[in-house]
């Protein structure tokens, strides 16, 4: 079943879909490539963000829980076109490049869009059938924490049913510092949103680093 352009399977994997997404992209990427000696890199650049990152943009806020290896197809295309921009080898590593356009990998910028949709329907109420899927966390004491409003996070048995709105984004709503709580302040900090998420994924990254040493 196609719905607005994306592909729906019986389990929501998005296997598909992603598929058809990657196989467009690359028909594209190859279509650069011939011409990329008559390029300059801000050309390069406006061709990989109007004919590959836009695909892998649309509609990506669905694929929050999806399986690990959707995204990661995803993000090979996406570093195929930070290469693309940046006329770097295809021996380059994808994050610098990545770092150096200040685009967010795939993940990451999955969960930034959720963030700013789930402060959209809290703070408008539009649209009606999204919000009343969310509530704010009633807590029974007074406790430090509960001056930092947080949302309900329901319950959920299956992989299969966290794709539900009503579970993925109040965790990435609840996973957000204090200072993103302001739903006022949210919409004027777009920016500093999305450095916090390109921060956390270095730390994270680092992290990982020190732990394999």
């Amino acid at each position: 079943m196609k719905v607005l352009g994306v592909v729906l399977d019986r389990r929501l994997t998005f296997h598909k879909h992603v598929s058809m997404v990657a196989q467009s992209c690359i028909y594209h990427a190859q279509a650069i490539c011939h011409i990329g000696h008559l390029l300059t890199i801000e050309l390069a650049q406006t061709l990989a963000c109007s004919l590959i990152l836009f695909r892998i943009d649309y509609c990506n806020a669905v694929f929050h829980s999806a399986p690990t290896g959707t995204i990661q197809k995803l993000q090979r295309v996406q570093n195929n076109a930070a290469q693309i921009a940046l006329q770097a080898s295809r021996r380059s590593h994808g994050k610098p490049l990545l770092h150096q356009l200040h685009w967010l990998p795939v993940q990451q910028w999955i969960t930034y869009k959720l963030a700013v949709l789930m402060y959209k329907v809290w703070s408008m109420s539009t649209p009606v059938y999204l919000h009343c899927q969310i509530a704010e966390c009633a807590c029974s004491q007074t406790l430090f924490s509960s001056a930092i409003p947080l949302l309900d996070q329901l319950f959920m048995r299956t992989e299969f049913s966290r794709h539900a709105f009503q579970f993925s984004a109040p965790s990435v709503r609840n996973s957000l510092p204090q200072q993103f709580s302001s739903v006022i302040l949210c919409l004027l900090l777009y920016p500093d949103l999305k450095q916090f998420f390109s921060i956390r994924l270095l730390v994270n990254t680092d992290s990982t680093c020190c732990q394999c040493l």
